[in-house]
C-alpha cells in the first residue's frame, strides 16, 4: 500500500511542478496562511488566561484589543491566503490543460485511431476538473489543517500531558479506519474517471452522427446505450457517497466521544485541583482546532485518491509518442520524383495491409491508383503524407528519405483532397483559409474560389464568405464541399498533390464542376490520385493497379486494358457507367 500511495502523490506532484505555479504568490499564500493558524493556536491560551482571571474589574482593555486586532488579523490573513491558493491553483489547471491541448495536437493519427475522441475530450475536462478541486477546494485546508493539528498537539502536550495522550489514542482508531476506505475511494474514483469517458466517447459519437441515428431509427438503441452509462455512473456515485456517509458520521463520532472523555476526565482534575478551568476551556479549544482540520485532512486524502486516477490517465496522455513537427531540415526543391520502394504496412503485426510495393511518382504528372476497395489505396496515401511509418522499405523524394524532411515542411508541399471534405464549423472564408500562416488577402481568396468553380455558389449566399457552413459542413453540398476543400488547396499552392477519390460520391453535374476545378489544381503539379472514374483514369500519365496490397498492373491505361484482366472488367464498368450518366444527362437536356 505504501508504494502504491507514494505512487499516488509522486506523479500528483510532478505533475503540478511541471505546470509551474509562480514562486512568490505560493510563498506569500503559504506565509500567510501559516501566520493565521499560528495566532490562531494563540487564543485558546488567552482564553484561559481570560477563564482563569475573569471579573469586570481585571478586564483589561487592551488585552480586549489586541485580541479583536489578532481576530481581524488573522481573518484578513486566511481570507487572502484562500485567495492566493485559489488563484494558482486555478493556474496550475489550466497549464495543465494548456499541455494537454499542445500535446492533443501534436499526437499521431494513430494514437487516435486507438482512442475514442470522447475518452479523450475527458481528459481535458473531466480528469483536469478533478485535480482543480483538489488543489482549490483542499489544498489550503491540508496544509492549514497540518499546522493546526501539530501546532495545537504540542501545547497540549505542555499543558496537560496525559489528556493529550488519551485523546491521541483516537489516531490510529481513525488511521485503521480511513486507509481501507482510501483504497476503497481510489477504486470507486477510477471507475468512475473510466465510466465518464466512456459516457462521453458514446455521446460525441450519437451527437457527431445524428443524422445517421434519426434514419436509421436507432433513437431506441442509442437511448439504451447511453442509459446504460448513465446507471453505471448513478452506480459508481452512490458507492462514491456511502464511502463519504462513512467517512463524515465517524469523524463525527470519533470527535463527540473524544469530547466527552475530555469533558468527564478534564472536569475530574479540576475538581481535583490538577487542572484550572481555564486549562480545561483551552483543551476544548485546541480540541477543536484538531478534530475540525482532521476532517478536513480526511477529506482531502479522499479527493487525492480520486485525483490519482485523474493524474494516472493525464500523465498516459502526456507521455505518449508524438510527432516533431520541426525535426529535420526543410524541402528545398519538390519538384523531384517520389519514389516508393519495396514499401510494406501493416496496422497489426500479422495483418498487412501493403506488401512489397515499389513504384515513381514523376514530377509534374498524373499517377493514378486503380484497384477494389480493401486493396491499401487511402494507407498508400497515409504513408506519403507520413500519418504512419512504413513498416519495410523507404519513400524518398529524389534521393532522400522523406523522414529526412521536418513534418511541417514536407506536409506544406503536399496539398490533399479526400473523399470526405472535411469542413470545420464556421465561415466559408475560414475553411478556405484554413491553416495559412500568413494574412490571406481577399483578391487571394477570391481567385482561388474562382478556380475552384467555387465562387458561384458563394457569391449567391446571402453572407458569400461570410456565411456559416455548420457544423462538419452540413449547409453545404457534397459538391461545394469538394470545391471548397480544393480552394483550400488551390490557396496552398502545393507542389504535390494527393486526390482520394475526390469525386467518387457526387451527383453527374457536380462531378463535372468539380472536375474542372480538378484540371485547375493539377496544372504543373505532382499528382498522385485514387480514382474511381475513368475519365480520371485515363488521363493518367501512369496507372498502378493494386490488389490485396501488392501491385498486380503497372502502365498507361491502354496497356493495362490490353494486359490486365482485372483492370479490363474494371474500365469497362466504369464506361458503361459513364455512358449511362452521358445519356441521363442527355435524356434531361431533350
Amino acid at each position: 500500500m505504501s508504494k502504491q500511495q507514494s505512487g499516488g502523490w509522486r506523479p500528483f506532484l510532478n505533475l503540478i511542478r511541471q505546470t509551474k505555479p509562480p514562486a512568490l504568490p505560493l510563498a506569500i499564500a503559504l506565509f500567510l496562511s501559516v501566520a493565521s493558524t499560528v495566532v490562531g493556536l494563540f487564543v485558546p491560551l488567552f482564553t484561559k488566561d481570560l477563564v482563569n482571571s475573569f471579573s469586570l474589574a481585571s478586564l483589561d482593555k487592551g488585552q480586549v484589543a489586541v485580541l479583536t486586532v489578532a481576530f481581524l488579523a488573522q481573518s484578513l490573513a486566511g481570507g487572502l491566503s484562500i485567495y492566493l491558493l485559489n488563484r494558482i491553483g486555478q493556474g496550475v489547471v489550466a497549464g495543465l490543460r494548456d499541455r494537454l491541448w499542445k500535446k492533443l495536437l501534436v499526437l499521431p493519427v494513430s494514437y487516435y485511431d486507438d482512442h475514442q475522441t470522447g475518452e479523450t475530450i475527458s481528459r481535458m475536462t473531466n480528469d483536469t476538473a478533478v485535480i482543480k478541486g483538489l488543489i482549490t477546494d483542499h489544498l489550503t485546508n491540508f496544509f492549514t489543517g497540518a499546522i493546526s493539528i501539530v501546532g495545537s498537539v504540542t501545547i497540549l502536550l505542555f499543558l496537560d500531558w496525559k489528556m493529550t495522550l488519551l485523546m491521541l489514542t483516537a489516531v490510529p482508531l481513525t488511521i485503521l479506519v480511513l486507509k481501507p476506505l482510501g483504497r476503497t475511494m481510489h477504486k470507486i474514483s477510477r471507475g468512475m474517471q473510466d465510466e465518464t469517458a466512456a459516457f462521453s466517447a458514446t455521446l460525441n459519437q450519437v451527437l457527431s452522427e445524428i443524422r445517421l441515428v434519426k434514419a436509421s431509427n436507432a433513437e431506441a438503441i442509442e437511448y439504451q446505450n447511453g442509459k446504460r452509462g448513465i446507471t453505471n455512473l448513478l452506480s459508481l456515485g452512490i458507492k462514491e457517497g456511502t464511502v463519504h456517509a462513512l467517512i463524515s458520521p465517524f469523524i463525527s463520532l470519533v470527535m463527540m466521544t473524544l469530547l466527552v472523555l475530555i469533558l468527564g476526565y478534564g472536569g475530574m482534575r479540576v475538581s481535583s485541583g490538577a487542572l484550572t478551568a481555564g486549562d480545561l476551556v483551552a483543551f476544548i479549544l485546541y480540541l477543536f482546532q484538531i478534530v475540525i482540520p482532521m476532517s478536513q485532512l480526511s477529506m482531502f486524502v479522499t479527493n487525492l485518491q480520486k485525483t490519482r486516477g485523474a493524474t494516472e490517465r493525464i500523465i498516459t496522455t502526456l507521455e505518449a509518442a508524438e510527432e516533431d513537427l520541426t525535426a529535420g531540415r526543410e524541402v528545398t526543391d519538390p519538384h523531384q520524383p517520389i519514389t516508393l520502394e519495396h514499401v510494406s504496412f501493416a496496422y497489426k503485426a500479422g495483418e498487412p495491409v501493403l506488401d512489397d510495393v515499389s513504384f515513381t511518382i514523376e514530377p509534374g504528372r498524373v499517377t493514378a491508383i486503380v484497384g477494389p476497395s480493401g486493396s491499401g489505396k487511402t494507407t498508400l496515401f497515409s504513408l506519403i503524407e507520413r500519418y504512419y511509418r512504413p513498416t519495410g522499405g523507404t519513400i524518398r523524394l529524389g534521393q532522400d528519405p522523406i523522414d529526412a524532411f521536418s513534418l511541417h515542411s514536407w506536409r506544406s508541399q503536399i496539398g490533399y483532397v479526400s473523399q470526405e471534405s472535411p469542413i470545420i464549423a464556421g465561415t466559408i472564408r475560414e475553411n478556405i483559409c484554413y491553416g495559412m500562416e500568413y494574412e490571406v488577402s481577399e483578391e487571394e481568396l477570391r481567385r482561388a474560389a474562382r478556380m475552384a468553380y467555387a465562387d458561384h455558389f458563394i457569391e449567391e449566399m446571402p453572407d458569400q464568405y461570410d456565411t456559416q457552413v455548420g457544423e462538419r459542413g452540413v449547409k453545404l453540398s457534397g459538391g461545394q464541399r469538394q470545391r471548397i476543400a480544393i480552394a483550400r488547396a488551390l490557396l496552398r499552392n502545393p507542389r504535390i498533390l494527393m486526390l482520394d477519390e475526390a469525386t467518387s460520391s457526387l451527383d453527374s453535374k457536380s462531378e463535372i464542376e468539380v472536375q474542372k476545378a480538378l484540371q485547375n489544381l493539377m496544372k504543373g503539379r505532382t499528382t498522385l490520385v485514387i480514382a474511381h472514374r475513368l475519365s480520371t483514369v485515363m488521363d493518367a500519365d501512369h496507372i498502378i493497379f493494386l490488389e490485396k496490397g501488392r501491385i498486380t498492373g503497372r502502365g498507361t491505361h491502354e496497356e493495362l486494358f490490353t494486359t490486365h484482366a482485372m483492370y479490363r472488367e474494371f474500365a469497362s464498368q466504369q464506361l458503361r457507367i459513364d455512358q449511362q450518366t452521358a445519356a441521363q444527362i442527355q435524356a434531361g437536356k431533350g
